[in-house]
């Protein structure tokens, strides 16, 4: 994955991001994965506030944009209050038209690598409890179950039930 570039999104791409999540949500229906992510519900604005409060991050190659990550610095609804130890990996995304297999993997890897630079110690994230593919993607990536967390608020939907995921990082976590 030599080939990808690694930049934090700005308001040029709001565009790209609400194109990418719905690309992922159309593919996720496809597969037959139902419940977990709708075309339409996230807009410009969506990627804009996380822009203001945390990071969204953009994955390029040849010019054309890979995927994409949400990380925030904390996420009361979903892990409650918390010091500040962990960075929250959100909307892990790939554009499946043009991006090489195992980008997801390589994204996730960049994020942890983020976290571990900004000094924290954990790697969180959270997936759908009913999305039994997801899950088993995060635990084969190192994830391990911390958690249920059930009626978490959703952004342009009703709230929905996560399996709550952490990863010790460090200065090489992700390798």
């Amino acid at each position: 994955m030599n080939d990808l570039c690694l930049r934090l999104a700005d308001d040029a791409d709001l565009a790209t991001l609400v194109r990418l999540r719905d690309d992922a949500a159309r593919w996720m229906l496809a597969q037959g994965i139902i419940g977990q992510w709708q075309p339409g519900q996230l807009d410009e604005d969506h990627f804009r506030k996380i822009m203001a409060h945390g990071e969204v991050w953009l994955a390029e190659a040849d010019g054309r944009v890979a995927g994409a990550w949400e990380l925030w610095w904390e996420d009361e609804d979903a892990w409650g209050p918390q010091p500040p130890v962990a960075g929250y990996v959100h909307r892990l995304m790939v554009d499946r038209s043009s991006a090489k297999p195992g980008t997801g993997r390589w994204l996730l890897r960049a994020a942890e690598r983020r976290v571990a630079a900004a000094g924290r110690a954990f790697v969180r994230l959270d997936c759908l409890a009913g999305n039994a593919r997801l899950n088993a993607y995060y635990l084969a990536a190192g994830y391990r179950v911390v958690g249920h967390k059930a009626g978490k608020p959703q952004p342009g939907g009703a709230p929905k039930s996560f399996t709550l995921l952490e990863k010790t990082c460090g200065p090489t976590a992700g390798g």
